[in-house]
């Protein structure tokens, strides 16, 4: 797989019962987010340019309402199928049962206009506590079934990881966390790591409150970079794999180059940082 000059990561399952790995699949650790791009032709826009400017992991979702316009620029763009990494979710609401994840991840292949997805995950822990094993049963199977290459949750707090030790036949690739330089979240990483999955980071920039932050803009000035690439790149050098959005070419083109700042130097006023900010919904803390 094309990475555009940026590192490849790969993921893949612990099978609870072996300890072995399966399902190894290799992604991006570099991508796009669509999230928020709902009027018409934005997210298609956007898309396309991305993979025109280098990009090859695109992150959408159900509940962006943007699937079919995310798939449309993916067969568009005139680059291969296999070199463009697809992931999108299945919403929270939508998390009810075994039976509802397999019919809502073949609606969302039936929206992107795919065969396959390369990463599917659960939105957000699901609601009902009781609904939970039968949904990740439902996600083991959509991989068994080929619909996608690998599964994965998001929003999942370090105890709703340790919980699945106890229903899943095998653990999740990977876990989407809201990550930054104010949400540094070392506890579920280090979770995350211990099931032998992926941090995957959304909100790099905390959704924008915190890019005119003080010391953010000393960093920047300090390696010649604007704050928004300082705070990417921190995210990218966690080892995360991380997926700043935007919809503005000349944004999407600022992000991707974040990737060659060396923030070397800067560790300290990072650390100093910390302070527990979430910028949007927190299901991590959900029981």
């Amino acid at each position: 797989m094309s990475t555009a000059g940026f590192d490849s990561i790969t993921i893949g399952h612990t099978n609870t019962a072996t300890g072995q790995r399966e399902h190894e699949v290799e992604m991006p650790r570099f991508g796009l987010g669509v999230w928020q791009m709902s009027e018409g032709g934005e997210c298609r826009n956007a898309v396309q340019h991305a993979i025109s400017s280098g990009y090859r992991l695109i992150d959408t979702a159900r509940s962006y309402a943007n699937e079919t316009e995310t798939g449309a620029a993916i067969r568009d763009s005139g680059v291969a199928r296999e070199e463009i990494f697809v992931v999108t979710k299945l919403r929270q609401p939508h998390a009810t049962s075994y039976e509802a994840a397999l019919e809502h991840c073949r609606s969302s292949l039936d929206m992107l206009g795919l065969d396959c997805i390369d990463l599917y995950l659960v939105h957000a822990p699901p609601e009902d506590i009781d609904a939970r094993a039968g949904v990740w049963k439902g996600m083991e199977e959509c991989l068994a079934r080929g619909w996608a290459r690998s599964i994965g949750v998001s929003n999942y707090g370090a105890h709703h990881l340790d919980d699945m030790r106890a229903y899943a036949k095998i653990l999740p690739a990977v876990n989407q966390v809201e990550l930054h330089p104010w949400n540094q979240r070392p506890a579920l990483r280090a979770a995350i790591e211990a099931i032998g999955a992926k941090v995957m980071a959304y909100s790099p920039l905390a959704r924008g409150h915190k890019v005119g932050c003080s010391n953010l803009v000393k960093i920047a000035e300090s390696v010649g970079c604007t704050p928004a690439q300082a705070a990417i790149k921190w995210v990218y050098d966690t080892g995360a794999i991380t997926i700043p959005k935007s919809s503005n070419p000349g944004r999407i083109d600022e992000n991707i180059a974040s990737l060659k700042v060396d923030l070397g130097g800067t560790k300290s006023i990072f650390n100093s940082m910390e302070e527990a900010y979430v910028s949007g919904w927190n299901p991590t803390a959900e029981p």
